[in-house]
């Protein structure tokens, strides 16, 4: 206890509390050790008997007040990292090249639904709205798949890139004058 009270490199209230101890077991009263650590003597009263009813345990915090949560801190990271994986509905192609899902009747995009079942399958059990919020939680941007992006039109073909930055782009002269004042 007296190695703990004189820590440079232990919890800064563990160290306070065995000084607490060290100093009783000089023989100070609650008011001198109070005094001598800046703390109220009911603090060291308490701190004193927690001690002697529970032991080195007794130094450290008790739990906090609220409901613990219901998922460990690596079930959130893969929630969360789930979403940088390809969706389970993604296309693939195949040795042939033809385009199929990687997992049929899946969706080809993450959605809070597909998560969901993800993180489902993977044994954590979530609900969409706390997916939801671990995303917001973690600052994971999250956007609705737009369907316009893709289409089912095999002669389909994506926009191609905007021209050269270095063509100038013409101003436009206004389509309005100053008024003119005529004086006579």
């Amino acid at each position: 206890m007296r190695k703990l009270a004189g820590a440079r490199h232990a919890p800064g209230d563990w160290i306070q509390r065995a000084r607490m101890v060290a100093l009783s077991w000089e023989g100070q009263t609650t008011v001198q050790i109070a005094a001598r650590l800046g703390c109220h003597p009911q603090t060291v009263r308490e701190r004193l008997h927690r001690f002697n009813a529970e032991g080195v345990d007794g130094l450290g915090d008790r739990p906090g007040p609220g409901r613990r949560p219901r998922l460990t801190e690596a079930e959130r990271s893969r929630i969360v990292a789930l979403v940088g994986t390809p969706p389970p509905g993604r296309l693939v192609r195949g040795p042939d090249g033809t385009l199929a899902p990687a997992a049929e009747g899946s969706s080809a995009h993450w959605t809070l639904d597909t998560l969901t079942a993800a993180a489902n399958a993977e044994g954590i059990v979530v609900g969409r709205s706390q997916v939801r919020r671990i995303l917001l939680a973690e600052g994971v941007r999250w956007r609705r798949t737009r369907s316009w992006t893709t289409s089912r039109d095999p002669q389909f073909a994506p926009k191609e890139p905007a021209s050269s930055a270095s063509t100038p782009t013409r101003r436009k002269a206004p389509r309005w004058s100053a008024p003119t004042s005529s004086a006579r």
